[in-house]
């Protein structure tokens, strides 16, 4: 019987140690270079993640992340239908052209056609008969439309101004100037429609000019699967609706389940791009990497409403993981996600120091508008709920939409690895992204680096006692 060894190694996290400052030739922070990789192919702007959880990430934060230069993965704890309804929503919300704008039948009803938009978040349709454009059914067209049966044909804009689908986008700008409408189908010859240009995009694309975007001008965005059940179709559907990578996950990511997820969907999809986790060690990350990932997603036990190293003993203090992970990640030239115990921008910096390419947030954006959820009010302050996806609640919600809960179930049988909390109310994820990308770049010019890598390179850790941690936090004044 093999015996437990008792050589113990020491594991460090963000609040063990600082970086060590050095000669810096950095005049201003704008001149350092945020740009990093996201997975093997996939590259971002700035080296931040919106967490796929259901109290974080879905279309609203996806595409905010997007539009800053970073990327949020879509939570898996949706239907397939609605897992891609959110993923085309944030391809949608950017494109320079909408190649397949949503139609409407001339013979539906108005309240039908209301309905559809709604659903999709949009403010206009096309409508189509015989696979032509016959009109445009906007909101100006609906607004003070009383009688929902009415039929699409009878309040719908039937002079529609459209232009060839090759248009320069400068000549469309013309058009939809000149006209005074924001929209403009584009169609072909036999007037079928091909596209669909909107003032919004255009504008979009002026006011955020360090999106991150895929080859054909969308907002980059991800998608989270599971490794049981429907993970192959949900993988081909979502992949299909244009995700632009594919998570796998699973709070252990070194199983055998994990593992053989992965090489099911590399094989099936050989081009996608795969990121899977979660792990905390070089075996982990070298097995995830030997079954054909593009990204390792590390940390466990670390997220602030994660209690797996209360319930199960078992985790890997965040740094140590990170520098472990990110020394099989560059022998491979694979990127490491450093995913949990970020709390400030100073503990991003520290990951991505580390050998970190991007870092995972969850907490730090639970608050903002942009997650799911109300605000909640208590006590005169406001908050919204923040959850573990392997707390109680996530865990019966899960399995209700999967049909797998029985009136008969146990809920001692539920071991939860998570907590539901709240978290203060945020405002904006714009400007959570902007204190965080502002320390990440004061972190490089510390570090005396113009970019993440360089940062990784002349990165120098020095271990700090609790007398250095508490000299490092405001102390001898009283905080205003």
């Amino acid at each position: 019987m093999k015996r437990v060894s008792l050589e113990f190694r020491e594991g460090l996290t963000f609040d063990d140690v600082l970086l060590v400052p050095k000669r810096s030739d950095i005049t201003s922070r704008i001149q350092t270079d945020l740009n990093t990789r996201l997975s093997r192919n996939l590259s971002l702007n700035i080296p931040l993640i919106s967490a796929n959880m259901d109290t974080v990430t879905e279309s609203g934060m996806a595409v905010a992340m997007a539009r800053y230069g970073g990327i949020g993965i879509i939570h898996r704890f949706l239907t397939v239908k609605e897992q891609v309804d959110e993923v085309l929503k944030v391809k949608r919300s950017g494109s320079i052209m909408i190649e397949n704008p949503y139609t409407v039948g001339p013979d539906q009803t108005v309240g039908s056609a209301i309905d559809y938009a709604r659903d999709r978040d949009v403010s206009g349709l096309l409508v189509v008969s015989g696979g032509r454009l016959i009109g445009i059914m906007t909101e100006r067209d609906t607004a003070f439309e009383l009688n929902r049966s009415s039929l699409v044909r009878d309040v719908m804009t039937k002079d529609v101004v459209t232009a060839d689908p090759g248009i320069a986008m400068k000549d469309a700008k013309q058009i939809l100037y000149q006209n005074r409408i924001e929209k403009l189908p584009l169609v072909d010859a036999s007037g079928r429609v091909r596209g669909l240009i909107t003032s919004k995009d255009i504008r979009n694309t002026e006011d955020y000019p360090h999106a991150s975007k895929d080859k054909k001008g969308r907002p980059l965005v991800g998608a989270a699967v599971g490794v049981k059940g429907d993970f192959m179709e949900r993988t081909e559907a979502l992949l299909d609706a244009g995700a632009d990578t594919i998570v796998v996950d699973i709070a252990h990511g070194h199983s055998e389940n994990a593992i053989r997820a992965v090489g099911h969907i590399k094989k099936g999809f050989p081009d996608c791009e795969l990121i899977a986790g979660n792990v905390a060690t070089a075996g982990g990350a070298e097995d995830l990497i030997g079954a054909g990932v593009d990204a390792v997603k590390v940390g466990v036990g670390s997220g602030s409403i994660c209690i797996t190293r209360v319930i199960t003993g078992s985790g890997v203090p965040q740094l140590t993981a990170v520098m472990d992970c990110a020394k099989v990640g560059r022998d491979h030239d694979i990127p490491i996600i450093s995913d949990g115990g970020t709390r400030t921008s100073g503990d991003a910096t520290k990951a991505l120091a580390a050998g970190a390419s991007t870092v995972m947030m969850g907490s730090i954006l639970g608050g903002t508008d942009e997650t799911p959820g109300t605000v909640l009010t208590k006590n005169g302050k406001q908050f919204k709920v923040y959850r573990g996806m392997a707390s109680l609640a996530a865990s019966l919600g899960r399995k209700t939409k999967e049909g797998d809960v029985s009136p008969d179930d146990d809920l001692n049988d539920y071991v939860a690895e998570g907590v539901e909390a709240m978290v203060s109310y945020r405002g904006s994820v714009k400007d959570i992204l902007r204190q965080m990308t502002g320390g990440i770049r004061s972190g490089l010019s510390y570090c005396g680096a113009h970019s993440i890598r360089q940062m990784q390179q002349n990165a120098e850790f020095v271990k700090i006692s609790r007398a250095g941690f508490a000299e490092s936090q405001p102390h001898d004044v009283s905080v205003m």
